[in-house]
């Protein structure tokens, strides 16, 4: 019943995003416009000692539509809530998990989408990976969107209105990109600044994907990337079944 009332719950919210086009292609506008505009200035410098500028660029951007996008998915909710639509799905006898995982499963289908049109667009303008890498780095922007949808929209269950909740994720998304090294790597900033950025989970996920683009796999920062996406997936989809449990979407 669990496979079943999630693929209930993955269609509906599947046909409500391919209904909204529009949605889907300003969702990577934004990582689009810093591949058009911002990756041809680092082209000649020399960001890493392995890998061209764009296979350090791509994997942040990558990791970039997962954090923002995944973290405001939480909106929907409070939509729905204001809709009715929380209140009659509260009487059916559906899993909860099911609800919370046939959402988070709609929200990775759609940002590895836009992934792919991303890394298209990127080797269009010269970016150079091996493709398995290329298929690690979607696997680690899936993880990231699970963890980070199943967050929100626990986060959505608990506040009432979208001032609430808009100002909380923007609180926690912007030092998140900045201190993961998201557009740039940390090592070439200061050293105390390096060393915070090893509290932030998303660095090590950025570090590996970054390995995985120049086709080096078995090393410690892959290992560090797997191991803190797994466990950060894990915690969020309890913490989210939790409280839809609690709250009885």
């Amino acid at each position: 019943m669990l496979l079943h009332d999630t693929a209930l719950v993955f269609g509906r919210y599947l046909r409500q995003t391919l209904r909204s086009r529009f949605a889907m292609l300003f969702g990577v506008l934004m990582p689009l416009l810093y591949l058009l505009f911002f990756g041809p200035l680092l082209t000649d410098l020399p960001l890493s000692s392995q890998g061209s500028s764009w296979q350090v660029l791509v994997p942040g951007l990558l990791l970039q539509l997962g954090l923002f996008g995944a973290s405001f998915a939480g909106f929907t909710i409070i939509i729905e809530k204001g809709q009715g639509v929380v209140e009659r799905m509260r009487v059916t006898p559906v899993s909860r998990l099911a609800l919370l995982i046939g959402r988070v499963l709609r929200d990775a289908a759609v940002f590895v989408f836009q992934g792919v049109l991303l890394v298209l667009a990127a080797v269009a303008m010269g970016l150079r990976a091996p493709l398995a890498g290329v298929l690690i780095g979607f696997a680690f922007v899936a993880l990231l969107t699970i963890s980070l949808a199943s967050l929100s929209y626990a986060l959505a269950m608990k506040v009432a209105t979208p001032q609430e909740f808009g100002p909380t994720i923007n609180a926690l998304t912007m030092p998140s990109m900045l201190l993961s090294g998201l557009m740039l790597p940390m090592t070439l900033g200061p050293g105390w600044l390096d060393v915070l950025s090893h509290l932030m989970p998303f660095r090590y996920l950025v570090d590996a994907m970054r390995d995985a683009y120049v086709g080096e796999y078995a090393t410690a920062s892959m290992l560090y990337g797997v191991l803190v996406a797994l466990g950060l997936a894990a915690l969020a989809v309890t913490v989210g079944t939790r409280v839809f449990r609690t709250a009885g979407a």
